[in-house]
């Protein structure tokens, strides 16, 4: 039998469970049905523009906003529906403009089988060289409704334990002193680990205000912001004497030199950000980084990115999944992946106030990935 029609006639998929012969699984709970493909069905693509309102305002070193634009996706089949969404922060070049005219493009009606995930998405990310947030929308939404068909959870289907999702940063943008002290108290006793924005002059003053009301394990991301190899390298050390863990993308992508000479006398790991989007970019800094942050939009999505983790641990780096300011849709695809890695940062749904859905909690600091088919999301 083939590996894609023994998945379609079993809802267990890659999670090899074992059926009871009198329709129970092995632990007495009611066995969830196979789902056949066939019949006339299409899948029916419908998206709308959807802008997330953001609790603070969020600034980095290099700019400022209260809002992001967003797109949210439905892939419809034989009465089952794929949520999916594309967020565009200002550094991706995107619109929603660009967004939608991509989407219009689309046409899954060709695919009559919804299962055949490498066909659809190659031919999705060949109408165009970019518009990653665009393909990461699709790849989501058809990866929750096949999630949905099987009657499982990605995690389930890639064969990853949940109880290993790592704790989530909670991330502190780079303010004045009185709103970072306030930021920081209002969520110090919530999370495990607090993500500081850096790469400005006033970062040890950032670092120092933070301290002075938690004593919680921080990350830091530089956003390019550091221009001087040497300079970065001293408040590197000086981070690591505050508690910092690791570092994010200390200097401009470009300067792919540069930022392998920081991590070679690194004292903490750096992790590469904007210095990678895809799959075909890790190539090129093998050497330069410790790891690499994954994020669905910019490699396009899941399928994707699920590519990447394993890239970067067969060639011994280490894995961060992040995200960008998103509704629990994206953020939920995204912890499906995170019990791959060492460090998650997947808080965007936590900064917005018109979140759609729910999904992905965060209990003790830590993601509690939702046992629910797909990506495990609901409408609110």
């Amino acid at each position: 039998m083939k590996r894609r029609d023994f998945l379609k006639t079993s809802a267990l998929g890659a999670a090899g469970l074992a059926m009871a012969s009198g329709g129970l699984t092995s632990c007495g709970s009611p066995a969830v049905k196979p789902y056949k493909v066939g019949g006339s069905a299409r899948m029916q693509l419908h998206f709308f523009p959807y802008e997330l309102q953001l609790r603070h305002t969020f600034t980095v070193s290099s700019y400022s906003r209260t809002t992001t634009p967003g797109v949210q996706v439905e892939i419809a089949y034989d009465g089952f529906t794929g949520y999916g969404e594309a967020s565009m922060p200002p550094y991706l070049g995107q619109s929603v403009e660009s967004v939608c005219a991509f989407l219009q493009k689309v046409d899954l009606g060709q695919f009559s089988d919804p299962f055949q995930l490498e066909d659809i998405l190659a031919y999705v990310d060949s109408l165009s060289p970019g518009d990653s947030a665009a393909k990461a929308a699709v790849d989501i939404a058809l990866h929750d409704l096949v999630g949905k068909l099987l009657g499982q959870p990605w995690f389930r289907i890639w064969g990853l334990d949940p109880g290993k999702a790592p704790s989530t940063s909670f991330t502190i943008g780079i303010d004045t002193p009185e709103v970072v002290r306030e930021k920081t108290l209002e969520c110090a006793g919530l999370y495990n680990v607090l993500k500081v924005k850096v790469g400005l002059p006033g970062d040890k003053e950032m670092i120092r205000t933070i301290r002075s009301v938690t004593d919680l394990p921080l990350v830091v991301d530089a956003n390019q912001g550091w221009k001087d190899r040497e300079a970065a390298l001293d408040e590197i050390f000086w981070l690591k004497e505050q508690g910092v863990l690791m570092v994010e993308q200390p200097m401009p992508a470009a300067r792919l030199d540069d930022n392998a000479w920081i991590t070679e006398r690194s004292p903490l790991p750096v992790y590469a950000d904007e210095a990678i989007q895809r799959l075909a970019d890790l190539p090129s800094i093998r050497g330069a980084y410790h790891g690499i942050n994954i994020k669905l939009m910019k490699c396009t999505g899941m399928r994707e990115a699920y590519r990447m983790a394993s890239w970067a641990r067969a060639e011994g780096m280490r894995v961060m999944v992040g995200c960008m300011t998103e509704t629990s849709c994206a953020v939920s695809a995204a912890a499906q992946l995170s019990p791959l890695a060492d460090f998650a940062d997947l808080d965007g749904n936590l900064l917005i106030t018109n979140d759609r859905f729910s999904g992905v909690l965060v209990r003790d600091g830590r993601l509690i990935l939702p046992d629910r088919p797909g990506i495990g999301v609901e409408l609110i």
